[in-house]
């Protein structure tokens, strides 16, 4: 069971850098100095080919800017041409891709990357993430990681599914800090202590599967909450993971999903109802437990 803080203590580390989150275009700043969008699009598991190019091509019609791909999801090259055809600036899109765990080490990450920017068809990435904390390779990975940053071919770089053991023993070897830590996040999984410890080292933290998945969007808290603000549970997770200050990247393929989960701009939920949510934790994973990996 993870441990609950308490809502004041955190609202007093989210207090100091109160999120300003009026619109999809708002961007949160890194500790990089690089601004990266407060909602994306993820595309895991989302077919090859034409069903993730039009999954991409809508996000960017109801104006996300920020796509989340990885090597292990097989569309890197789908969400490429994609965001070639969209037209839009390539400054004004930002792309997050991953190293897969049979890539680590330092030459096999710098291969890796090369394969994953050939695969996109472009010439940097915005965000490139060690996908998973491999055991007893994961310094030299972000040795590779780090000279990928000074060569200009990434603009950020950061970690998923680190836990804090991971993030400190990272810290304590390089005096490079991730730009975020993507991890699964959501009120079954209100993982506050590895927000707080985040929030505390400017490593902000990213949420995966923030719809649970589809398992809990029937729980009778979040329809309650939901129907006061006439909204739908998928709309409140979303709002739940920005006003803990956490980027969401819920993953949809069905274009009415995707303005759905776009349309989390012009409602608050209030205190009582943040608390309520937190309150859902049960250290429910619906992905992989990195709690595991020493």
């Amino acid at each position: 069971m993870v441990r609950q803080i308490q809502w004041s203590s955190l609202s007093q580390v989210l207090a100091n850098q109160r999120p300003v989150q009026t619109s999809i275009k708002t961007r949160v700043t890194l500790n990089s100095g690089v601004q990266m969008p407060w909602l994306g699009l993820g595309v895991y598991q989302a077919s090859a080919g034409l069903g993730t190019q039009k999954a991409v091509k809508a996000a960017f019609e109801y104006g996300y800017r920020l796509i989340d791909t990885a090597r292990i999801y097989g569309n890197e090259q789908d969400v490429g041409i994609a965001v070639r055809q969209s037209g839009l600036p390539r400054d004004d899109v930002f792309v997050t891709t991953k190293l897969w765990n049979s890539d680590h080490g330092y030459d096999s990450t710098l291969l890796a990357f090369q394969e994953s920017l050939r695969r996109l068809g472009l010439t940097y990435v915005d965000l490139y993430l060690i996908h998973w904390p491999q055991p007893g390779m994961r310094n030299e990975t972000w040795k590779a990681m780090i000279r990928l940053l000074k060569e200009g071919k990434v603009r950020s770089i950061g970690v998923s599914n680190y836990t804090i053991g991971h993030l400190k023993e990272l810290l304590g070897q390089s005096d490079i800090v991730p730009d975020v830590n993507q991890v699964e996040f959501h009120p079954f999984l209100y993982q506050s202590d590895l927000l707080e410890f985040c929030q505390q080292n400017k490593i902000q933290l990213e949420a995966y599967s923030p719809l649970t998945r589809g398992q809990r969007l029937d729980d009778p808290a979040i329809k309650q909450i939901a129907a006061k603000h006439s909204r739908t549970p998928a709309q409140v997770l979303i709002r739940w993971c920005l006003q803990h200050a956490v980027v969401a990247i819920p993953k949809s393929s069905k274009k009415e999903r995707i303005l759905e989960n776009s349309n989390v701009f012009d409602f608050e939920l209030k205190p009582d109802e943040m608390r309520q949510l937190d309150s859902l934790s049960e250290d429910m994973r619906t992905n992989w437990d990195p709690t595991t990996v020493p």
